[in-house]
């Protein structure tokens, strides 16, 4: 039998089927913390609970569709730093059927953050409380505005503790903190997001040696405008040779 006929033959009822979603943790930086823009569930399951923006993936739909999709219509946003964070397929993990949900991490830059803020009322922008030190990983605490603990629906608490321990699994190695800035920020800007996303105190003269000597940044010869005090020098993020 050839590949034609094999295919012609082949049965795609043979094997239960089961639903893809996407799901979007749509992630920045608030007050100098972690912060994620979730929304509440107002149909069952979990009606009440705040979770992450997504949507089922169409049969004909790729899965970076699929999440630029997800970014447009539930966050307002044409493009983000979108990346895959990692495939959830708990058996019991949607009590509707069998859901395997791709999550995607996408980066906000405080511009970006905001946009969403203002293109859908609905989202609310979370604090993410993370009690665990360097790459040990465990459950995070999403707080609203106010400080209070919110219900998370289905895993949407493990997405978003995977999400910080790929953060500050890849801080130091690649570009992903830029993405959390403005085209041109200050050193000290720099310094705030790896504070934030590492949830310590860095000492700043021994930072600033290594992202310059790293080769990361490159001095755009402007310096911050509406200071009271000497402006900051900008900086842009550039590859490394």
């Amino acid at each position: 039998m050839n590949e034609d006929a094999f295919l012609q033959a082949y049965d795609p009822a043979a094997y239960e089927r089961p639903s893809v979603t996407v799901d979007l943790v749509l992630l920045g930086l608030r007050e100098g913390r972690p912060a994620a823009l979730l929304l509440q569930r107002a149909d069952h399951p979990h009606a009440g609970r705040w979770a992450l923006p997504g949507g089922f993936v169409g049969i004909a739909e790729s899965l970076d569709d699929a999440a630029v999709r997800v970014l447009r219509e539930k966050a307002g946003l044409p493009a983000a730093h979108l990346e895959q964070l990692y495939s959830f397929g708990a058996v019991d993990r949607d009590p509707r059927m069998r859901i395997v949900t791709i999550a995607y991490l996408a980066l906000l830059d405080g511009r970006a953050f905001a946009d969403a803020l203002a293109g859908n009322s609905d989202l609310l922008p979370v604090t993410i409380d993370v009690p665990w030190a360097g790459d040990a990983g465990g459950p995070i605490v999403a707080r609203s505005p106010a400080g209070t603990p919110l219900d998370l629906a289905f895993d949407h608490g493990e997405i978003l503790s995977a999400a910080m321990l790929r953060l500050r699994g890849k801080l130091d190695y690649s570009n992903v903190g830029f993405a959390l800035l403005p085209d041109r920020f200050t050193l000290r800007q720099l310094q705030d997001v790896h504070e934030a996303i590492l949830g310590t105190t860095l000492n700043k003269p021994a930072f600033r040696r290594r992202m310059l000597d790293k080769g990361w940044i490159a001095a755009t010869g402007a310096r911050e405008e509406g200071t009271a005090f000497r402006p900051a020098e900008l900086y842009r993020f550039q590859r490394p040779l």
